[in-house]
C-alpha cells in the first residue's frame, strides 16, 4: 500500500506484487552497490588524521595505490593495506622491519578422478559405519593459489626498498 498526503488528505494506493517485488529488488541492490566502496577509500575515510599527515604528492600516490621510497608506514598502509606477513630486525647496525603481501591467483583445471573406499571414516555408503563405497568426480574446477604479491622495507620507518607483484 502506497500512502500519499496531499495537505490534510491522504491518499492510500494498493501497489500491484509485481511492483512490489521491483521496489524491494531495487532496494536492495541499491543498497548493495552503496557499500562497493574502494578499500583505499575506505582506509582513507577511516584514517583522516593520517591520510592529512601525508604530504600532498604522497596523497595522490595513496589515491593511486601507490608507493615510493622514502614515504611513511601509514602512507603506505593506506596504499597497500595490512600486510600479511611483519618480519623485523637488524642490518649494518640499523633496525629493518619487512612487510609482505600475499595475493591469490586463480588455476582452472578439468579434472576427472574416481575410486573406491569405505571404513570407518565414512567414505563409503552402507550405514554408521562406511562400507564399501564408490566417488566420483569430473568437471572444471577453480583452486586460488597463494603468492608473494608485494614485499616493503622500512628503515627509521621510512620505505627503503619496495617490489610490487609477483615474486
Amino acid at each position: 500500500m502506497l500512502k500519499i498526503r496531499v495537505s490534510a488528505m491522504t491518499y492510500r494506493l494498493p501497489l500491484p506484487m509485481k511492483t512490489k517485488f521491483r521496489l524491494l529488488a531495487f532496494s536492495l541492490l541499491a543498497l548493495g552497490l552503496s557499500s562497493c566502496v574502494h578499500p583505499i577509500e575506505r582506509r582513507i575515510a577511516n584514517n583522516p588524521q593520517i591520510y592529512q599527515s601525508l604530504s600532498t604528492n604522497d596523497q595522490l600516490l595513496v589515491q593511486q595505490g601507490s608507493i615510493r621510497e622514502g614515504m611513511t608506514k601509514e602512507g603506505v598502509f593506506l596504499a597497500w593495506g595490512r600486510p600479511n606477513q611483519v618480519a623485523t630486525g637488524k642490518q649494518k647496525g640499523s633496525s629493518v622491519e619487512q612487510w609482505t603481501y600475499i595475493g591469490s591467483q586463480p588455476v582452472y583445471t578439468n579434472t576427472f578422478g574416481m575410486g573406491f573406499g569405505g571404513g570407518p571414516w565414512g567414505y563409503g555408503g552402507c550405514g554408521r559405519f562406511g562400507g564399501a563405497g564408490y566417488w566420483g568426480n569430473m568437471g572444471p574446477a577453480v583452486m586460488y593459489v597463494p603468492y608473494k604479491a608485494g614485499s616493503v622495507t622500512f628503515r627509521s620507518n621510512r620505505v627503503t626498498d619496495y617490489l610490487r607483484g609477483p615474486q
